[in-house]
């Protein structure tokens, strides 16, 4: 691990059920209710009590993992009710004397996953017809809404007590911009003078007054709440096609080897080199023909290669991000089969209706997605045993660069890019373009062009002349041109870099999800710098010690 890393013991994304300190998750027919109750004593650092249902990223971990056992264990489930097992408080959000301990990049990190897995929940309810409920028993706060704001709908009781708010600025002098904001505005539609009062009151909204400025969905009495939250809860089940009488998978752990230079998988193995900040990370297609019916699919499970890749792929993304902050650049390489991964491909598009093939492929676009929004800088080498073909192309189209070795008079050996079906639509990122659509500005000529050429490896200069490739050096200047690029953007800013390829890679439609991404690159990099958030007198380092914060009045 890192320097940066070693003071602390590395983040292990890795967890199950048995391991919960937070969540009670209990399944009844279609409904599956997850239950927050978290442990004040069991935040992922020590310093801080996570009280009144305040949460850390290890909460977060947790929640993340038990979506995931509901996708792909439970077939039968179709709604999700999120709700609070403590008394008069539903989430008071993000631990804000974890955030006032933590590093600037703990932060930031921990925001970008927190988001990443609400925007999970959006992303099963559009694609794989799980939908969630948040039932709002008690006060909900800051983060505690956002995880409501990312339900579907959202019912609040109405006691005279319980409410929504997102308190951050006049509170904590920070901003609820990585979700808050943009879900109340874009999502829900709160009128922008409304939302203005709501996010400057600390008190936040009750009752009636909730529902009509569009905050919540429903308000329920309290002796009627448990029965109104079950009744809509089975009404959105009945609009799902989940399957009632499916067997789940079981999502056994990850297997992994942890190596001071890096983590090995099975379909994937990541080396990093400190000296020069770089981790390369190569993908392995599948070493024997695929199955390709249904039945066979289903046997094999956890170990169904494109489930295992995108497993694999996500903890290894997650934990480079989290524990090798200094290691500025990822390379990536691909080796194996060509045709067994197309096959997979292949498998993929023709079932793609199947649950169990569903819930695959929203994990394998949600992976893939995470690549889009990591702030490092991505380089892909295309190489003479190479395997970017169909889904490991996506690799390379989410590249800031990609390199592809031209071998003049050797075709043989030269590498190819091969494009299927999954590269026009089927891994959308969060702009909802798919990464070729994003690189060509959607503009119809090139797209058909390289649409033609589905199935046929193309080779170097082809590759380049139709703009799959940012270059095609030749044997002889492979090795000079790949060092001297990653030299040069070892050399350059972090933050500058950071900042530049953020809005380089999302350079198409705006969505709810980029404006999220860029306003935590953007807004929540700047306030979380600033003194009146961090400084000796900043509100997030006085918070809870009865003083009050000293602002610079300067408006910047």
């Amino acid at each position: 691990m890192s320097t940066a890393a070693t003071a602390v013991a590395p983040v292990e994304y890795r967890t199950d059920p048995s391991q919960y300190k937070h969540w009670k998750l209990s399944f009844n027919g279609p409904i599956a209710t997850l239950g927050i109750d978290i442990a004040e004593e069991g935040g992922i650092r020590d310093g801080y009590k996570l009280k009144l249902n305040s949460y850390d990223l290890g909460v977060d971990i947790e929640l993340h993992d038990a979506i995931q056992r509901i996708r792909f264990e439970h077939p039968e489930v179709r709604t999700v009710v999120l709700t609070s097992l403590k008394d008069r408080v539903f989430c008071s959000g993000a631990n804000i004397f974890m955030l006032g301990l933590s590093s600037h990049a703990w932060k930031v990190n921990f925001c970008k996953f927190t988001n990443e897995t609400r925007n999970g929940l959006e992303d099963s309810s559009r694609h794989s017809g799980l939908k969630f409920l948040a039932a709002v028993n008690g006060a909900c706060a800051g983060g505690g809404y956002e995880l409501a704001l990312a339900c579907d709908e959202i019912y609040l009781v109405d006691d005279r007590s319980s409410s929504v708010s997102l308190p951050e600025v006049p509170l904590l002098g920070v901003l609820p911009g990585t979700g808050g904001l943009t879900r109340v505005t874009d999502k829900r539609k709160v009128r922008h003078d409304r939302a203005d009062i709501f996010c400057t009151v600390v008190e936040g909204i009750r009752g009636e007054r909730a529902k009509a400025w569009r905050l919540v969905d429903e308000v329920v009495k309290p002796n009627q709440f448990d029965q109104a939250i079950q009744a809509r809860a089975l009404e959105l089940a009945a609009q799902s096609d989940r399957p009632a009488d499916a067997q789940g998978v079981t999502l056994t752990r990850i297997e992994r080897t942890d190596r001071e230079d890096g983590l090995s998988y099975k379909t994937l193995d990541i080396t990093i080199d400190r000296a020069k900040r770089i981790a390369t990370f190569t993908a392995r297609a599948p070493q024997t023909q695929p199955p390709s019916s249904i039945d066979a699919i289903v046997a094999a499970g956890v170990n169904w290669w494109p489930l295992q890749f995108a497993r694999e792929l996500d903890d290894a993304i997650l934990s480079m991000r989290t524990n090798e902050l200094e290691i500025g650049t990822w390379v990536f390489k691909t080796e194996g089969d060509a045709r067994h991964l197309l096959a997979a491909d292949a498998t993929l598009m023709q079932h793609k209706d199947h649950w169990f093939v569903r819930e695959t492929i929203g994990l394998l676009r949600r992976t893939l997605a995470r690549i889009d929004v990591s702030s490092r800088s991505l380089f892909a080498l295309i190489e003479p045993g190479s395997c970017f073909a169909g889904t490991f192309a996506e690799l390379a189209f989410a590249a800031d660069r990609s390199y592809m070795a031209a071998l003049p008079g050797n075709e043989e050996e030269e590498p190819a890019i091969t494009l299927s079906e999954v590269n026009f639509g089927l891994y959308p990122m969060v702009t909802q373009q798919s990464r070729l659509a994003r690189r060509f500005y959607e503009e119809t000529e090139p797209l058909d062009t390289v649409r033609a050429r589905i199935g046929q490896p193309i080779k170097a200069v082809e590759a380049e002349r139709v703009g799959l490739v940012t270059a095609s050096p030749d044997d002889i200047d492979w090795a000079d041109e790949i060092r001297i690029a990653l030299e040069e953007r070892a050399a350059m800013s972090p933050d500058a870099l950071t900042g530049l390829e953020a809005n380089l890679r999302f350079n198409g439609p705006e969505t709810m999800e980029t404006r999220i991404f860029g306003r935590l690159t953007a807004w929540q990099n700047w306030i979380f710098n600033r003194p009146n958030a961090v400084g000796e007198k900043g509100a997030l380092k006085v918070y809870g010690k009865g003083s009050k914060a000293q602002f610079d009045v300067s408006r910047v």
